[in-house]
């Protein structure tokens, strides 16, 4: 079968329910081995067999919700490619909002990375600006496994060092930034099938108002956050204002916040209070 043959068929196949177009012509690539650019050029070249039966099996996989970049293995953030597994949430483009404020307020110094899960914040920092270098952290081993192999696939070195652990626990550093993108889902909330079915849940849910997270970490940012340090959080569409009082209760005093692209705030940074 040609591709652009089998690349409409599929387009048919995945409806309006999917992004058709795109993810036909991912998962052709990665059964292919053909580039964007080879597809564009040759659209009438020939698939092999083994190809066609690889992508029908890629194709299969998406029809029952599974999403691109668990079937690739790999998603795309920042400009880099990190990998996934199911052990790890599927990074978000609105995560990046959170990596761009960190950036923006923070230019050198020690960092952690609370729930790193597949390192793509932490990783991201160091990539960004050599000034830092910190701590990945998640109470998941095998977390920490897939973001030292993705640190070590993005040339970190020496600058990202790990660590297995509930958040601050075993930890009594000071920190110039402390970030995260904790789970705050409400534990009674419906998600999409993609995310449901393919992210690890202790990634995704904290506790029945989707909060518990945000209380854990404002709870020990006292103790753990240098004096001029900062703290940025991602938090859910609407969570802003409970989210803020949370911190504020705890000393802390909001010092910025960033919008996603659908306008969204999806990030709050935040800054120890000077004494009154």
């Amino acid at each position: 079968m040609r591709i652009d043959a089998a690349l409409k068929q599929a387009r048919a196949q995945l409806g309006n329910k999917f992004s058709a177009a795109l993810d036909a012509r991912l998962l052709m690539q990665e059964a292919t081995g053909f580039s964007h650019a080879d597809i564009i050029a040759s659209p009438e070249r020939e698939v092999s067999g083994e190809a066609l039966a690889k992508f029908n099996a890629f194709l299969a996989r998406r029809l029952a919700h599974e999403p691109v970049s668990r079937i690739l293995g790999r998603r795309e953030f920042y400009g880099r490619n990190f990998m996934v597994t199911p052990d790890v949430l599927d990074p978000r483009p609105e995560t990046e909002v959170v990596v761009e404020l960190a950036l923006k307020l923070v230019k050198a110094g020690r960092f952690i990375d609370l729930g790193t899960g597949s390192g793509a914040i932490a990783v991201t920092l160091c990539a960004e600006n050599e000034g830092l270098y910190g701590i990945a952290s998640d109470i998941s081993p095998a977390a920490i496994k897939v973001a030292q192999a993705n640190a070590v696939a993005n040339n970190i070195g020496a600058r990202l060092k790990f660590h297995q652990g509930n958040w601050f626990e075993n930890l009594d550093e000071a920190y110039d930034l402390i970030i995260s993108n904790p789970p705050y889902i409400s534990s009674g909330d419906t998600l999409m099938p993609e995310v449901f079915g393919h992210d690890p849940h202790i990634a995704l849910f904290a506790g029945h108002d989707g909060l518990e997270a945000y209380r854990l970490i404002s709870a020990s940012c006292g103790t753990h956050l240098a004096t001029n340090g900062v703290v940025v959080v991602e938090i859910g569409a609407g969570q802003d204002t409970e989210v803020r009082q949370l911190f504020e209760t705890k000393g802390l005093a909001l010092l910025e916040s960033a919008e996603d692209l659908q306008g969204h705030t999806r990030a709050l940074a935040f800054s120890l209070r000077e004494p009154s």
